[in-house]
């Protein structure tokens, strides 16, 4: 029997909603970008996008332990010579937690121009509300990664 490879036409894209309230970075991530990436499909193949739209909302109350967010480090470099800019994740959540939320996944999926378009399908807002109401998302539970009280 041959090896099944999906083809365009047998890959049918859903819409997900998760909201980032009170979970943990690093466990959303992984649920998002096994969704991106199409895992959790009967028609996964690794060199194929079968991913669904994900659209992560209240990216701003998602948490990460205290001591971690100061000790985690991003990294910005232009190109240009001593232009290295270093960034906490605490101060990236305080300012910017679409761009935080977006990194996580993004360290997760493939690297090259699949795992941009996969990234494509990724919409982070840092509240609750989202344009995205047309595609009908249907909410995704992620009680596993909601952190512990």
């Amino acid at each position: 029997m041959p090896t099944f490879s999906p083809k365009p036409s047998d890959i049918t894209r859903s819409w997900h909603v998760v909201d980032a309230e009170d979970l943990v970075l690093g466990r959303m991530s992984t649920e998002v970008a096994r969704l991106l990436r199409g895992k959790h499909k009967p028609i996964f193949a690794p060199h194929v996008d079968t991913g669904d739209h994900v659209i992560v909302v209240n990216a701003a109350k998602v948490y990460m332990p205290p001591g971690k967010a100061q000790k985690e480090k991003i990294y910005r470099h232009s190109g240009y010579p001593g232009s290295l800019r270093t960034q906490t994740y605490a101060d990236l959540l305080a300012t910017k937690p679409e761009e935080a939320v977006r990194r996580a996944v993004r360290g997760m999926l493939p690297k090259g121009t699949l795992g941009r378009k996969m990234l494509g399908k990724l919409k982070v807002y840092a509240g609750p509300a989202h344009p995205h109401s047309a595609q009908n998302p249907q909410p995704f539970d992620l009680s596993a990664a909601r952190r512990a009280s």
